[in-house]
């Protein structure tokens, strides 16, 4: 199911990479149980988001523990470790990303996190790859007018309004973190790490999503495409007299 409507995204929304799925395991050893799945090398150590990108752009079904992972933030967000006391102090970005030892550590204390002690492992799948049975969460990169349009399904018949939180830098703690830690629907702007290590385009935002988040948004889509409203969106043009394409569009 998820893996046709990841097929069904690509199609509606022309996003330029895979739909991925994430999820934690509490015993590495059931990683070893899904298809495909690769490790890192003995003696790598990668940041979060280049693992994502691995997945996202390659294809990659990768599995990792806290030992293939930078530590501090980059493991503590999804809970493999603690995020430790030079990170939690405000000592490590004090005078780098904030101007103050206080400004730094409010940063860490009000980032979402997966609390550590429970998962020691987490795999990352493309979707349409169907491996993660179900997946915790998924996850796609998209323009604005792209995810614009993903709320819009996901608003179709159940209607909310959704309210997302900016970190700052660390903003994977916006989206695979929150969306791990509450199962909420998770958009965020990526941070200077995602875009230098993991090559976030300039343009890109991220969706984390439960698994039924997705579905309900892709059936959305797919009504509103049949009341002709698709993306992309075409431009009705700034000197034109809007009431023709208003009266399709909002009646």
């Amino acid at each position: 199911m998820l893996a046709e409507a990841s097929n069904k995204l690509i199609e509606l929304l022309r996003i330029r990479t895979q739909p991925i799925g994430m999820r934690l395991f509490e015993d590495p050893a059931e990683m070893d149980k899904i298809k495909g799945v690769r490790k890192p090398t003995e003696g790598f150590k990668f940041t979060m988001c280049q693992m994502v990108t691995q997945s996202r752009w390659y294809g990659f079904t990768l599995g990792i523990t806290v030992d293939n992972t930078r530590g501090g933030n980059c493991g503590g967000v999804v809970g493999l470790n603690h995020p430790g006391e030079g990170f939690l102090s405000g000592d490590h970005m004090n005078g780098v990303w904030f101007g103050n030892k206080e400004a730094s550590a409010a940063h860490q204390a009000q980032m979402p996190r997966v609390p550590d002690g429970k998962y020691n492992g987490l795999v990352v799948a493309p979707l349409r790859s169907a491996r993660l049975d179900p997946p915790d969460i998924c996850l796609f990169y998209g323009t604005p007018g792209q995810m614009i349009y993903f709320i819009n399904g996901l608003q179709y018949h159940r209607y909310r309004r959704y309210d997302f939180t900016v970190t700052g830098e660390s903003a994977c703690a916006d989206s695979w973190g929150r969306a791990l830690a509450t199962r909420q629907t998770s958009l965020s702007l990526p941070c200077f790490a995602e875009r230098r290590y993991g090559g976030v385009a300039d343009d890109e935002l991220l969706m984390a999503c439960p698994p039924d988040e997705l579905l309900r948004a892709v059936e959305g889509m797919g009504h509103l495409g049949k009341n002709g409203l698709r993306y992309p969106f075409p431009p009705y043009g700034a000197v034109m007299d809007p009431a023709l394409g208003m009266a399709k569009s909002y009646s």
